[in-house]
């Protein structure tokens, strides 16, 4: 017997069929961790999943993902199960702008080549299916302030469609705290890259990641493991922004997730 309960508008849902167990946001942008115990082989569409001891996993859902995808796997009788996965699309905030300064439009040639090899380092850093089972654990805000920019918003600059904005903006003075939101290890720190200034990436597990971005000083480095409520970063204005901010966003491999859909709005202690 399926058994589905979906709250109004976010597509947070908890579904269960025979051994099938799925909570998380059933929508662009969001999370899903599962569960089918004693199954092995679990594939959302064309992609194997890792699970933990206890048949555990996590999948997301990008900005503009497709709607209908397929859970398929094989359970302990050794018989193969599918289940059909519908999830909701979203509206997002598009503005167009016009008047604005060509280098804001296209970067210089000067610098492509610098772009793109830390463009590859921070997908690298993001392709690590680790062992790890932070991602089951609650997330929680990471740093106090305005929210000053959501998930999935797009600018045109004189008709020029930019790339989406993935993250939540947390705006507040250069030098605030930024906490781990959960537990992880690090897997990337740069204080200075092109876009993004000062960047970390702490892995969660099972392709998990959450990255923080245009920080003023990073208070951890690579390889170390840092605990819910960590002091590793603070709040700056490096990159290419106007003014200090977070902007804090989640992955699932290179899936972009919506940080908001996942958060407890408590700072993280």
């Amino acid at each position: 017997m399926l058994k589905l309960v979906a709250a109004i508008v976010l597509g947070v849902s908890s579904l269960t069929l025979q051994a099938l167990e799925l909570k998380g946001n059933l929508t662009q942008g969001g999370l899903v961790m599962g569960s089918l115990a004693g199954s092995h082989d679990v594939y959302l569409n064309d992609t194997p999943l890792k699970l933990t001891s206890k048949g555990e996993f996590v999948f997301g859902f990008g900005r503009d993902s497709e709607l209908e995808h397929v859970l398929r796997w094989t359970d302990k009788n050794g018989n193969k199960q599918q289940k059909k996965i519908l999830i909701t699309k979203r509206d997002y905030k598009i503005d167009k702008i016009t008047g604005v300064a060509q280098k804001y439009v296209t970067p210089p040639e000067s610098v492509s080549k610098r772009i793109a090899t830390e463009a590859a380092a921070v997908k690298k850093a993001r392709a690590n299916v680790s062992a790890r089972t932070d991602f089951l654990n609650p997330v929680y805000r990471p740093a106090e302030g305005r929210i000053s920019g959501v998930y999935g918003s797009q600018r045109y600059f004189n008709g020029v469609a930019k790339t989406p904005h993935f993250g939540l903006d947390i705006a507040n003075k250069k030098g605030t705290p930024v906490l781990a939101p959960l537990s992880g290890k690090v897997v990337f720190a740069n204080p200075d890259l092109y876009y993004s200034g000062g960047t970390l990436i702490l892995d969660h597990g099972h392709g998990v990641t959450s990255t923080y971005i245009h920080l003023h000083t990073l208070n951890v480095k690579e390889g170390q493991e840092v605990k819910l409520g960590d002091k590793i970063a603070e709040i700056g204005a490096t990159g290419r922004v106007t003014g200090p901010h977070l902007d804090w966003r989640f992955n699932w491999m290179q899936e972009r997730l919506d940080p908001a859909l996942l958060m407890i709005d408590t700072i993280a202690k």
